[in-house]
């Protein structure tokens, strides 16, 4: 049965915004409760007009420690707390040291973030959830979302693994060092890493590959792994994975080793790619020839000849994506968030843009048209539709107010609560700053829908670049596209140059002075966006599951990369 398709409201009532403040206040309460004690809350310089304010109240149920909190606790970035979680790295870890130094206890794992744009990636510890009932990450959803047997890509690789020790010298217990996903993951099914050895040939209940799939941490073999289980079973309902572009890039391999696959699912042998000999006697061994099943991907073809081939391979497949599906398969968001935190979730089945704020964390904004200071902090009532904001998480994981360097547009509220709803419209720092203006995310996102037509192109993935060949300069954009170029590709320029000015009037003002050149478009080779998701994975060791292709390309080694593959501009 579907559900009922929930509108947001553009007020709250007054009931609604008790409700909301009585809740979000209760979550500030709580975890002021139990982080103000820990080494960070007591120590760090911050903190300490709080930490005067508070002395002698009971943190957890009087109502002036949230007064208190947004009068004196600043802003903060990472390296307010990077010096704490650089004590996990040192030697050696004694849980006596390490115990209560940002939330209570001891983390269940470290999780590194993705570094996108080139910068290095972000440790944070993860430390288990207080109240059962919290959104521990994307990977709860994933488990509670519903049955059918599913492709699940997600890395269970380990970056690292820490010994806290005892006084005696005994390891007390192992923090894992891994991407959020992995973490998550293996927090929610309870796979500690003490037991991997217990569940390497086995397959998970309700999944087709076998659990120590996880554990390959080469992009191309992670994926054609996954690829060959999954083809191997005509019952697959869904594929979970972090990024839908796990699935393109499944498709592309795909059809590049069509013919190993199916020799590998006719004689029941895991073929020799690379990359996988820590694995490969266990898949191996559950992996039988199917002779028929080869017979029957034989006769469908590879995927980028046939229209709908996804659900002709998978006639059960429901949740995924687009053209090379089929018209009955959809695409499901399961949340918005950072490594950070979980901050909201999909408002509706089937729209993967609009999210509602749920999560267990602390969550407060900033208007993105006013100066980032303490005092422009707003509180989730205080929202206006149409606005755009920066979130400020104070997590569970410690008493910080950290800025998401994410931009979300507020569109209402959720009538069942209250809670705000958004979309989400692009990173902070992935624009293209010209002279005069700044492109956003939101706005690149837009061209590239206005070019993305059966008379120009299907454009199948895109970044850009400050276009600095000819003076004067312009945004350039990189497209990797399915199918042939079409007779409209002519016009495509002006198209993109208009989709532009409709984001910002400012661009046609920049143009009518010879400031600014018509946009360029370079259609890259087949399979480039692929290729530079294994190349970046190679280069900066980052683990499967984190390698995306950012909307704008900042580093010159970057644009030199893509640029080489270029075999057509518009």
């Amino acid at each position: 049965m579907s559900l009922p398709t929930v509108y947001p409201l553009s007020t709250l009532s007054p009931e609604l915004k008790a409700a909301l403040q009585e809740r979000t206040e209760r979550c500030l309460r709580d975890i002021v409760g139990a982080n103000i004690t820990t080494h960070y809350g007591i120590s760090v310089p911050s903190l300490s007009l709080f930490r005067q304010a508070i002395v002698g109240k009971d943190v957890k149920e009087d109502p002036t420690v949230v007064i208190d909190f947004r009068q004196t606790v600043p802003l903060t970035d990472y390296g307010c707390y990077s010096p704490f979680i650089a004590k996990f790295f040192c030697h050696p870890r004694r849980q006596s040291e390490l115990e209560n130094l940002l939330a209570p206890g001891l983390p269940n794992y470290i999780a590194k973030s993705s570094s996108t744009t080139g910068n290095r990636p972000k440790l944070l510890p993860k430390y288990p959830r207080r109240w059962s009932a919290t959104p521990s990450s994307f990977a709860k959803r994933l488990h509670l979302a519903s049955s059918g047997k599913a492709v699940h890509m997600f890395s269970l690789a380990l970056r690292g693994l820490l010994d806290i020790v005892g006084e005696d010298g005994e390891v007390m217990k192992k923090i894992p060092v891994c991407i959020g996903s992995c973490g998550g993951t293996r927090t929610v099914e309870n796979w500690p890493v003490e037991t991997d050895s217990t569940r390497m040939g086995t397959t998970i209940p309700g999944y087709v590959s076998q659990w120590a799939t996880g554990l390959i941490t080469h992009h191309q073999s992670f994926i054609l792994i996954h690829a060959l289980f999954a083809l191997s079973d005509p019952t697959v309902e869904r594929f979970l994975m972090t990024f839908i572009t796990f699935f393109v890039d499944l498709i592309r391999y795909v059809h590049e080793n069509w013919d190993l696959l199916i020799t590998s699912i006719r004689d029941g042998t895991i073929p020799d790619i690379g990359h996988i000999e820590h694995v490969w006697t266990y898949l191996q061994a559950n992996f039988r020839a199917n002779p028929q099943r080869a017979e029957e991907l034989q006769n469908i073809g590879p995927p980028l000849d046939r229209p709908g081939w996804a659900q002709r391979v998978w006639p059960n497949l429901k949740t995924v994506a687009r053209s090379v599906l089929g018209p009955n398969v959809l695409i499901q968001n399961i949340g918005y968030g950072c490594t950070e935190c979980s901050i909201g979730r999909m408002l509706n089945i089937g729209d993967t843009e609009t999210f509602v704020l749920e999560t267990g964390d602390h969550i407060e904004f900033l208007d993105t048209s006013r100066a980032l200071v303490q005092e422009n902090i707003l509180q989730a009532w205080d929202l206006e539709p149409g606005k755009y904001y920066q979130p400020v998480v104070t997590t569970e994981d410690g008493l910080w107010r950290y800025v998401v360097d994410d931009v979300i547009q507020v569109t209402g509220f959720d009538p069942r609560n209250g809670s705000p709803v958004f979309k989400f419209y692009g990173r902070k720092n992935l624009a293209v700053r010209l002279w005069y203006a700044e492109v956003t995310e939101a706005h690149l996102v837009s061209v590239v829908r206005a070019l993305s037509t059966e008379d120009i192109a299907d454009v199948q993935e895109f970044t850009a670049v400050i276009d600095l060949r000819e003076v004067p300069q312009t945004v350039g954009f990189f497209l990797e596209i399915v199918g042939d170029i079409g007779p409209g590709a002519t016009a495509a320029r002006q198209k993109a140059f208009e989709a532009l000015v409709r984001a910002n009037e400012e661009h046609q003002r920049a143009f009518d002075a010879g400031r600014l050149r018509l946009p360029t478009i370079r259609i890259v080779k087949p399979g480039t966006f692929a290729e530079y998701r294994l190349w970046r994975g190679e280069s900066m060791n980052a683990g499967v599951g984190q390698i995306k292709v950012p909307t704008v390309l900042l580093n010159e080694d970057q644009q030199e990369w893509i640029a080489e593959r270029v075999i057509a501009e518009l």
